[in-house]
């Protein structure tokens, strides 16, 4: 054999080789990764993860005390109000003739009642009077100086007297009454009255404004939660809201520190 197919015949050797030893090597199974350290004494640490939200710890719903059409809307979402700024008014002109309606009937029945009490003032000075006559006939009767007939009309005078006194101060003390409730009356509408303009209850931010300038504000009832006009935000204090699994809630301590 010459040198050149000897060398030639060691090549091919040399590729066969290369290419067995390629297959095995890609053939065999990898190992397993795996971390370690060193042993030492440490703290364990139980984390507890929830999600949740960020929220200011005052949160205030503004709702109407009245039904009524908004006429003046003075702030917007993301405005910083003060408490006592005006916020919005609601329509005062039905309230306010409500209020003059009342004032004027509790002034009629006022009069009516002054009316009441001088007819009652008049039948007990004629009461008097009857009673001063009755007694003065009964003098003359024991002296045999007037007639049964005399005697008998001053004791019937007495008993109309005495009912028409009872009946005018009954009319009076209805007549109070019926003030008392027209008193009660005028109170809440003037009441309602004063809650159609609406001021901030606290310093913050608007967060929410849920009407428009010209809509209806809806009181709300029983079965009806009525309109929330604004919300309004403390945010100097906020705090975060968040659910835990239940699961986790034995590792959760009061006192504990949180990374939010």
């Amino acid at each position: 054999m010459t040198r050149k197919n000897l060398l030639i015949t060691l090549a091919i050797v040399l590729v066969g080789v290369g290419v067995v030893a390629a297959n095995l090597y890609y053939r065999r199974e990898k190992g397993l990764t795996v971390t370690t350290d060193a042993i030492k004494v440490r703290s364990l640490e139980a984390v507890v993860s929830a999600s949740g939200k960020i929220q200011p710890k005052r949160l205030v719903n503004i709702s109407a005390d009245t039904p009524g059409r908004v006429v003046d809307l003075a702030v917007n979402e993301g405005d910083r109000i003060r408490k006592g700024q005006f916020l919005l008014q609601i329509d005062p002109r039905s309230l306010r003739t409500r209020v003059d309606s009342g004032a004027a009937s509790m002034q009629a029945a006022q009069m009516s009642l002054d009316q009441m009490k001088q007819a009652v003032e008049t039948a007990r000075v004629q009461l008097e009077l009857a009673q001063q006559t009755l007694k003065r006939q009964h003098d003359l009767w024991g002296k045999q100086l007037t007639t049964r007939e005399a005697l008998e009309r001053a004791t019937n005078d007495v008993k109309a007297g005495e009912s028409t006194l009872q009946e005018r101060e009954h009319a009076a003390d209805a007549q109070a009454s019926r003030i008392k409730q027209e008193r009660a009356g005028l109170d809440n509408a003037r009441y309602d009255l004063s809650k159609v303009r609406i001021e901030s209850p606290i310093d913050g931010i608007v967060t929410r404004r849920n009407i428009q300038e010209g809509e209806t504000a809806v009181v709300g009832t029983m079965n009806n939660a009525g309109t929330v006009l604004l919300t309004l935000a403390d945010m100097s204090v906020i705090q975060a809201e968040v659910e835990v699994d239940e699961t986790n809630i034995p590792s959760v301590q009061f006192g504990q520190k949180a990374k939010i």
